[in-house]
């Protein structure tokens, strides 16, 4: 068996456990973190933290409209923001949390859009201005002897 073969017999067994154990989103995640770490060295769990972050929206939107929230620039600014400029993977390379945001959403998207591509086509609604806003504090006396 070549060591090729071997590779993708150990992938296959992971991606059946993720899938089996997570759901196919974990597959996806898992795949994110081997491109990094094809690209800047170490692991794919050297990644997971980040690309989970940007994916964490999924927990408010299951559906494709949560890479509205972080699959953007503004995303990646939060990650650096959130990981910091630098970061070490396990081979000890230095690299850009940053880099993973948007290779991230490059992979996903093929682009990187702005929050202007997501905001252009959303209608304002009333509630968006906060005019609707009531007062809903309660006011009460209290005596005191």
């Amino acid at each position: 068996m070549t060591a090729l073969m071997k590779c993708i017999m150990v992938d296959s067994v992971r991606f059946v456990e993720l899938i089996y154990k997570k759901g196919p989103e974990a597959v996806k995640a898992y795949l994110h973190g081997k491109i990094h770490a094809k690209k800047y060295g170490g692991t794919s769990d050297d990644y997971a933290d980040i690309d989970d972050f940007i994916d964490s929206t999924k927990q408010a939107v299951a559906d494709v409209r949560h890479r509205a929230i972080l699959h953007s620039a503004f995303g990646c600014y939060l990650v650096e923001k959130v990981f910091g400029r630098t970061r070490v993977n396990s081979a000890g390379k230095e690299y850009s949390p940053r880099d993973i945001a948007e290779d991230h959403i490059q992979q996903d998207l093929g682009f990187i859009p702005t929050m202007e591509h997501y905001l252009n086509n959303m209608t304002i609604q009333p509630w968006m201005s906060g005019t609707m806003k009531k007062n809903t504090a309660k006011s009460r006396t209290i005596t005191i002897d």
